[in-house]
């Protein structure tokens, strides 16, 4: 099962996290929403350009745009912020604890828009905004699997019930590893390259064990044993061993695949009776590491068996050439 699904901000928890005073509140305060993690500092629409200006981003004041608007008159000050509130922004935000102006206040209140007030510079608020907000509102999906933790490397198991996925994950929290989610997996992008894996609130540090029911991952195996949130870098596909299947034997093909348009690297791995499946997701695990790393083991192996058939090739053209020169010397002696 797998449910995408659009998010929004609200203006009041931006607020909160950003620990921002509120010098006026809009009439709409807690009912505003953000949808998106675009800011804006409106220099040129303080400067009357308005072509391209997107009024659902939230609006953002430097001390370059401070520094101009204090060197207005009160009553050309009064028109730019007017005419910059009335098209009815989220919220203006002023940064490094700026004063805030009559003039400013009288348009806030005339157009209904909140106006914060930031004590961190123009830069720092602006980053944290971003990542507040982009965060809060990223594109996200629910994927039926299990998430865990393995050396730093976020593997995410698929495949169909009863394959095996929550036992396998017991047995790498045994070995050391961390558990994110089991079942449900709820997926976010997080940034262009980056997709992020929790676990529903409802079922977060529970695994489900046929024949056993619902254990409590954290009372049993401890703290460290769970994680909640983790970037996802492969997936593993787990399979029943199928006689008629071809499976990957060098590892040369990089196979990946799209979650929210982030290419992922995939691998399917077929379990059977005798395969140790969690020293095998570990091994997984190390090997993407070492991709990361830029050591890509299968080419290497591909490179060496390359230089040692140049290197026959080679030795069998000198031993033929030595051939030929041995004939020719018995030939004219």
């Amino acid at each position: 099962m797998e449910k995408e699904q659009a998010y929004s901000y609200k203006l009041s928890k931006l607020t909160e996290d950003l620990r921002a005073e509120v010098v006026y509140k809009s009439s709409d305060y807690d009912d505003v929403q953000i949808y998106t993690g675009d800011i804006h500092r409106p220099g040129l629409q303080l400067a009357d350009f308005y072509e391209h200006f997107e009024p659902t981003r939230i609006q953002l004041i430097g001390q370059m745009e401070s520094a101009y608007m204090e060197g207005l008159s009160r009553e050309v000050r009064l028109k730019k912020w007017e005419t910059l509130l009335k098209h009815k922004v989220p919220a203006l935000i002023m940064c490094h604890g700026a004063d805030i102006t009559g003039a400013l206040l009288e348009s806030a209140e005339k157009y209904d828009v909140t106006v914060l007030c930031s004590m961190a510079h123009t830069t720092e608020t602006m980053s944290k905004v971003i990542r507040l907000v982009r965060r809060a509102i990223a594109p996200r999906l629910t994927r039926h699997g299990v998430l865990v933790e393995v050396y730093g490397v976020g593997l995410l198991l698929v495949g169909e019930s009863g394959v095996g996925k929550s036992e396998t994950a017991i047995e790498l929290l045994k070995r050391g590893h961390r558990l994110i989610a089991d079942d449900a997996v709820e997926i976010k992008a997080i940034d262009v390259n980056v997709i992020q894996g929790t676990a529903p609130e409802l079922i977060r540090h529970y695994v489900e064990l046929r024949g056993l029911g619902v254990i409590d991952v954290r009372q049993i195996f401890g703290s460290g044993a769970i994680k909640d949130y983790q970037n996802i870098h492969l997936v593993c596909n787990i399979e029943l061993w199928r006689d008629d299947a071809e499976y990957e034997r060098l590892g040369l093909s990089e196979k990946t695949v799209d979650i929210l348009g982030v290419k992922v690297p995939t691998v399917t791995i077929p379990v059977k009776p005798g395969r140790n499946l969690a020293v095998i997701l570990e091994v997984a695990a190390m090997n993407q590491r070492q991709k990361f790393m830029g050591h890509n083991a299968a080419i290497e192996f591909t490179k060496q068996i390359d230089r040692h058939m140049d290197e026959k090739a080679l030795e069998a053209v000198v031993a033929d050439q030595d051939a030929t020169m041995v004939a020719l010397q018995r030939e004219f002696s």
